[in-house]
């Protein structure tokens, strides 16, 4: 990757974390942590990756994105309104009664979400089973996912592990946000998922661990899941809850808690400091 196209995208990681910030003092309300940690994900994604065409959201053959870990629309709704799905105006609507984008992840009226989502493990159920629809339909096109590490606790997760293993849906790519706190604590804490890499691997999956901050790791790690034929991927992205404001990194209280006036202020200096050192 050139190094100016890598300084874009760590750029656009953020703008992804200022605009969900803005949000979320807007609303009073919002989950900063999970979506904090998975900003660089969202930004190769949407802005390097993803076969899209935010003026034609609805297009048939576009790649599909899933979040599974639904509560994080912090991340999900900034990225959709500055990719030009819809105009960042509307983010100024999150969480209010008289408008639709909803604290988790709403597909009825909001252009880009491809799947309603927020009840843990469901998400990338639907994802195998688009990834599946696609085959069928002879559709050329990936779907993505991104689960949280506290979210691959849910039986779920493994049934739908199971059967994209099985049936070899080599044109899902999904991510771990492996930021290692949940809800209530540490993930090892409340219950440990142990080795991820080897776990997903005997389900059938090509499986790789990175840097999941890393703008280009995440780039290169997506192109080699897409070389890898006849098995599903599975990226396990090693983040930081929080990622961006020191204060809330890697602690569980700012999963989902709304900080006062004086830790907004705080939050947007080192937010804004460091978009300035990329810009700079």
């Amino acid at each position: 990757m050139e190094p100016g196209r890598k300084r874009e995208l760590m750029k656009q990681a953020m703008d992804i974390r200022i605009t969900g910030l803005k949000m979320v003092q807007k609303a009073h309300s919002g989950h900063i942590g999970g979506a904090f940690s998975m900003s660089e994900i969202m930004a190769v994604l949407y802005f390097d990756k993803m076969n899209i065409r935010p003026e034609e959201p609805d297009w048939e053959d576009r790649d599909r994105f899933v979040l599974s870990k639904g509560h994080c629309t912090v991340a999900l709704y900034p990225t959709l309104a500055l990719r030009g799905y819809f105009d960042t105006s509307l983010l100024d609507t999150f969480r209010r009664i008289d408008g639709h984008l909803s604290g988790h992840a709403e597909m009825r009226y909001v252009p880009g979400v491809d799947m309603s989502t927020g009840s843990l493990g469901q998400g990338f159920s639907t994802a195998v089973g688009m990834a599946a629809g696609a085959k069928l339909g002879g559709k050329d096109l990936t779907v993505y996912a991104v689960m949280g590490d506290g979210e691959i606790q849910e039986g779920q997760i493994w049934e739908a592990s199971m059967y994209a293993g099985a049936h070899g849906l080599d044109n899902l790519i999904a991510f771990v946000d492996s930021n290692k706190v949940q809800l209530d604590g540490t993930v090892k804490e409340v219950l440990d998922t142990g080795d991820l890499k080897a776990k997903f691997e005997s389900f059938g999956f090509f499986v790789q661990s990175i840097d999941g901050h890393d703008v280009e790791a995440i780039a290169d790690a997506i192109d080699r899941a897409k070389a890898e034929k006849g098995k599903p991927a599975m990226i396990i992205a090693n983040t930081v809850k929080g990622k961006g404001v020191s204060f809330m990194e890697g602690k569980s209280a700012w999963h989902g808690k709304t900080p006062d006036e004086a830790q907004f202020e705080e939050a947007f200096a080192q937010l804004y400091k460091r978009a300035a050192e990329l810009e700079g």
